[in-house]
């Protein structure tokens, strides 16, 4: 077997090359993606986020009152409905992190009221 550097490479070898290479164009987290284009995705989904928790906060407050629920359960859906919509807000005006972390307390508020249910 005298393989010189200059021959040529199996098919299959090639064609496994082309693929690897097709591949890396495809990638979905390409970093040529506009920024201004990312910052406004994440802003409408913070926005979204909070404010779908919100209604869902203020329809399970809602739900809450109209059984014999401690005061304490409704009072704290409603609170972290009042936190996932001030998430929302900031959200819509580009501040996502904190909008993130609002998003988190909310629902552990949301869900702290449920175990007082």
């Amino acid at each position: 077997m005298s393989g010189r550097p200059d021959s040529d490479t199996d098919p299959e070898i090639a064609d496994s090359e082309a693929a690897a290479d097709q591949d890396e164009s495809d990638d979905p987290l390409d970093e040529s993606e506009d920024p201004r284009e990312e910052a406004r995705r994440a802003r409408w989904t913070a926005a979204g986020t909070g404010a779908a928790l919100t209604l869902a906060g203020l329809a399970a407050a809602l739900l809450r009152l109209t059984r014999s629920a401690p005061a304490l359960v409704p009072a704290a859906y409603a609170g972290g409905a009042a936190v996932c919509a001030a998430a929302a807000v900031l959200g819509s005006r580009g501040r996502t992190r904190r909008a993130l972390w609002l998003l988190v307390a909310g629902v552990m508020v949301m869900a702290l009221g449920d175990q007082f249910d």
